[in-house]
């Protein structure tokens, strides 16, 4: 917990303002109450009035009721302090290959089909502090939903993805990329070469900047587009984005027949592997749709300790409640009455 503290309501500190006028007030009344004592004694209708009471003892009490009341006067402004506390959170962009062998229904009832499913079981597991984006490469890369904990937007983006033409891995790192930055209150800083070079060069984003980023990149071909793929995970890997492949198919090659079409498919394991292990991520193949749904069931963010400013009204109240429970007590069981 930060030592530092600040209030929401700082207007109600000037309560404060009654603790002193309150210490003014007992020690005039315990003066009064002497000077009577004396007074009393004297005419002798006190007899040892002076030297025989509770002494130091009487003012315990009436000392917790005022720590009490200026704790609770403090609780009044609502303060709030930095706490660190750990909790799961993190940003997951979904990435999908949309090229059209996508379409293919090896995996039933087919390819993207089977895969939005499996995305869509993990999206609904997931807690709030977990934001969650879409983004379709095929031949280029663009983002589905910037990431967000709304579910329904992100079930919506996923519900949208079709196939379409060729895969460029690269692409779809890339625009993953430009999503988490997005997704942080940056503007977009990574281009792809179907994008024009701006001007000026965007500033470089420091390594290690996303360290509670992963990418999930799910692909059933080969990379048959630029740029250069493991170029684009290194950019990853410098920013502390973790990559997670996941290949659909297989490495020997398949010939599928979708819309029409003959269409030959390769799975590049080695280059998926390169990617996950450049990026500190894991590399998974999924022959079937159960097989997907495992790989989701391993994604899990990371566990953080995350400064937060929170509230500790409740602790200032609890506090004051117990001093002046307390104060009563002892005056009950000391002098049989309340200060």
């Amino acid at each position: 917990m930060d030592l530092l503290m600040t209030f929401i309501w700082p207007a109600m500190l000037v309560l404060l303002v009654l603790v002193p006028l309150s210490i003014v007030l007992y020690i005039m009344l315990q003066r009064r109450r002497q000077r009577l004592a004396a007074r009393y004694s004297r005419l002798g209708f006190v007899q040892g009035a002076m030297g025989r009471g509770p002494g130091m003892q009487r003012h315990i009490p009436p000392a917790l009721f005022l720590t009490g009341f200026t704790i609770l006067m403090v609780a009044l402004a609502r303060p709030q302090t930095v706490v660190s506390l750990p909790k799961q959170e993190g940003t997951v962009i979904l990435a999908f290959d949309d090229s059209g062998s996508m379409a293919a229904d090896d995996l039933k009832p087919t390819r993207m089909e089977a895969a939005k499913t499996a995305a869509r079981d993990f999206v609904q597991r997931q807690p709030l502090s977990v934001q969650i984006g879409v983004v379709a490469f095929s031949d280029s890369g663009f983002t589905v939903q910037v990431p967000t904990n709304d579910k329904d937007a992100i079930l919506a983006a996923i519900n949208r993805l079709t196939p379409q033409r060729g895969t460029s891995l690269a692409n779809g790192v890339l625009a993953s990329l430009n999503a988490i930055a997005v997704g942080a209150g940056q503007a977009p800083h990574l281009y792809s070469n179907l994008t024009p070079t701006p001007t000026p060069t965007p500033t470089p984003v420091p390594k290690g900047t996303y360290t509670s980023a992963v990418i999930v990149l799910l692909t059933d071909g080969e990379n048959n587009e630029s740029p250069d793929p493991l170029a684009a995970a290194q950019t990853a890997a410098d920013r502390g984005v973790r990559i997670y492949t996941v290949g659909i198919g297989s490495a020997a090659g398949t010939t599928l027949h979708v819309n029409g079409f003959v269409v030959h498919t390769q799975l590049d394991e080695a280059m998926l592997q390169q990617i996950a292990q450049l990026t500190d991520g894991t590399y998974y193949n999924a022959e079937n749709a159960q097989d997907l749904r495992k790989i989701y069931d391993n994604l899990n963010p990371q566990l953080v300790i995350k400064p937060e400013k929170t509230e500790v009204t409740s602790i200032f109240a609890g506090a004051s409640i117990l001093a002046l429970l307390i104060g009563g007590v002892f005056s009950l069981l000391w002098f049989s009455r309340l200060p």
